[in-house]
């Protein structure tokens, strides 16, 4: 297994990739990336992941590459890293330009595409379940920084996941709204079953709508598994028959521990492990 790096049009060893110091994405997380993971071979949803790549650009000012030379950086990257299973990280940044924070000064966009390992969820953690915290630091306002925006100002979510390990050594750390209602994940989406119904906050929460929570909706609505998006409280959360997260790179994986306390009876249960199995099929399939 092996990681590989696509930067100034070519592709290189990570030890060979170099990013000016002047690039903003550098100096400021003036940057817009997308993760795709692979599924059996193949990348998974890599057309939502770029058409939202390109929004985000688009929502920060940021012109994007076309679409065809972002595709073929992605399939020579992923080629020459010839991993069993990758997870593809794609980013965008305005480029190198004088320190000055006006984002007119510069119009240099950089593409970057970084294949490394999969490094998905182990088996053991698909069947016992993993471990969160519901943590002190919020979720940024959607009033700062827009939430449907995938950028690289990610110090929120540094800080989130950097409490939860100390705090518990949890897997994931989970973040609340300015409402103090339950937004998401450091990296993951976040899902309660209660009576059967799944449930999950809506993105006016303040929420990255993430590709892989689109898919696990679907599959709700297509196999009348009852469904809403709703505001969460942190104690409906801990209080939830079963909990599970979603991202590109762990698909449904089941969460059996909340602040240290079981939920539900401590194991995953029939309604995540049925959207557990419909995701693998999905993924078997293939989404372009």
């Amino acid at each position: 297994m092996s990681i590989r790096v696509h930067i100034d049009g070519a592709v290189c060893l990570p030890e060979e990739a170099k990013v000016s110091i002047f690039d903003r994405g550098f100096l400021y997380g003036d940057s817009v990336y997308e993760t795709i993971g692979t599924a059996y071979g193949r990348l998974f949803a890599a057309r939502d992941h770029l058409v939202r790549l390109e929004r985000s650009a688009e929502r920060i000012g940021l012109r994007a590459p076309p679409r065809a030379t972002i595709e073929r950086a992605i399939a020579d990257t992923v080629a020459a890293a010839a991993n069993p299973e990758s997870r593809v990280r794609v980013i965008l940044t305005r480029g190198a330009g004088k320190l000055d924070l006006d984002p007119a000064s510069v119009d240099d966009t950089q593409l970057i595409v970084i294949v490394f390992p999969l490094g998905a969820p182990t088996a053991e953690m698909f069947e016992k379940g993993v471990s969160v915290a519901i943590v002190s630091i919020t979720r940024n306002s959607p009033l700062a920084i827009d939430p449907a925006v995938k950028s690289g100002n990610y110090l929120n979510n540094v800080l989130a996941l950097g409490e939860a390990r100390r705090r518990c050594r949890a897997y994931e750390a989970i973040l609340c709204a300015g409402d103090g209602s339950v937004a998401e994940g450091s990296t993951s989406n976040v899902f309660l079953v209660s009576g059967g119904e799944v449930r999950t906050p809506p993105p006016a929460v303040g929420i990255l709508d993430g590709i892989t929570r689109a898919k696990a909706i679907e599959l709700c609505r297509a196999n009348q598994i009852p469904f809403s998006e709703r505001r969460i409280s942190p104690a409906e959360l801990r209080g939830a028959e079963e909990v599970f997260i979603t991202s590109a790179t762990r698909g449904v994986l089941p969460v059996t521990s909340i602040d240290e306390k079981p939920v539900g009876a401590g194991v995953p249960g029939p309604v995540t492990r049925r959207l557990m199995a419909l995701y693998d099929e999905l993924a078997r399939r293939g989404v372009d």
